[in-house]
């Protein structure tokens, strides 16, 4: 992908940087209207090259930890699949895991409260510079 990307968890993962700004845009506007987003939404939205979902979840788990670092809610928990669980996919959990923010099983109703939870966080927090 394009030079000055963001490179997510996986090395060789890239999102050149005007879709990393599309990609925060998107969630300013999801968080805004206080809604949730799929992650194929956020594809199509975005117009991701494929690998799509893999570039997709390498820029939320690098979104995640910088949220993480700066001690923020991790706005990656606004992108849900579109099953009838509208819960993120497993990475995700395991990322939140890694940050030290969940700790459990990736599906059941820990899961699924502690996402509950942290979408409030994000719906309730200033973000600094965000609208």
């Amino acid at each position: 992908m394009a030079a000055g990307g963001v490179t997510g968890s996986a090395a060789s993962i890239r999102i050149s940087r005007p879709h990393w700004q599309a990609l925060l845009v998107e969630l300013a506007e999801v968080r805004r209207q206080r809604h949730l987003v799929t992650y194929r939404a956020l594809i199509e939205r975005l117009q991701l090259p494929a690998p799509a979902m893999q570039t997709l979840a390498a820029a939320l788990e690098h979104l995640a930890a910088l949220d993480a670092r700066a001690d923020r809610p991790l706005r990656s928990a606004l992108v849900v699949s579109q099953g009838a669980s509208r819960l993120p996919r497993t990475g995700f959990f395991e990322c939140a895991t890694r940050l030290g923010r969940f700790s459990g099983p990736a599906d059941g109703s820990a899961a699924a409260s502690w996402h509950a939870g942290e979408v409030a966080r994000v719906f309730e927090f200033d973000y600094p510079g965000i609208p």
